[in-house]
């Protein structure tokens, strides 16, 4: 990433901060730069954590949670609020838990992100996370990968998910965030389908135009039958998150009286 995007970015961020009186505690990158296979014009997708000051809290009105700014010159930038940062950490909301994982950061009070990620673990729900990248895959697979041409690039958005459903069942933990690692650790290196993603990655990070072309026939046949199998192997999983309403509650009032000092 070069030094004038970095600047633009930790700009609007301090921007943020100013405009909307808030302390941003993590800022970091999403989505494909952040999963390991970007376009050379992809945009860059910038998520972010925040708290306001103690009396915006001290109301007994439903107030908005999200800061959102429109997409321009490659920059797409949202954040959430802290307070609702940590109910969807407590429903095991998988956005959040990759956020934490992020290998980009432009920003962190790491005191704070320290403490999220130790009850991250105890948070993490397998079956609800198999759940939401199952949907993710599904849907994706039914948008742009039927019939004989495909959009080709949108196989990345079904493989990741459903990759890391792999990674779910066999090990009942968050799964890598990068594209790559569940590549290495979850398709055999000497098989067919392994050849046809690497090549298919290949071209993505050359720059090469991925638009519509001939359906991948080694990679459509396992988006095929993983979908079937997963939907199948989330039925019967089970368990809840066992992070303690204390504990964030907790997070949220110390975060709360430090966070402006």
């Amino acid at each position: 990433m070069n030094n004038t995007i970095q600047q633009q970015i930790r700009k609007t961020l301090s921007s943020i901060e100013r405009e909307e009186a808030v302390r941003i505690l993590y800022a970091c990158e999403s989505g494909s730069r952040a999963w390991g296979f970007p376009s050379q014009d992809s945009d860059y997708d910038v998520r972010f954590l925040y708290i306001r000051q103690e009396d915006w809290y001290l109301s007994i009105f439903d107030k908005h949670d999200v800061i959102e700014r429109p997409i321009n010159d490659q920059l797409d930038v949202s954040g959430w609020d802290l307070r609702k940062a940590l109910l969807l950490l407590r429903k095991s909301n998988p956005p959040l838990l990759e956020w934490l994982q992020s290998p980009i950061v432009y920003a962190e009070n790491a005191i704070v992100t320290d403490r999220i990620r130790q009850l991250s673990p105890a948070a993490f729900s397998p079956k609800s996370c198999m759940y939401h990248y199952l949907h993710m895959a599904r849907g994706n697979y039914r948008d742009y990968l039927q019939g004989d041409r495909v959009k080709i690039k949108k196989y990345f958005y079904v493989l990741r998910p459903l990759l890391a459903c792999g990674w779910i069942e066999r090990h009942g933990t968050l799964p890598p965030l990068r594209f790559q690692d569940l590549v290495q650790a979850m398709v055999p290196a000497d098989s067919e389908l392994h050849a046809a993603i690497q090549d298919l990655l290949d071209r993505k990070m050359a720059g090469d135009e991925l638009d519509k072309e001939s359906r991948i026939e080694a990679i459509s046949t396992y988006l095929d039958e993983r979908i079937t199998y997963f939907e199948e192997v989330a039925l019967g999983m089970t368990g809840q998150p066992v992070v303690e309403d204390s504990e964030l509650d907790q997070l949220f009032r110390s975060v709360l009286k430090t966070a402006w000092n």
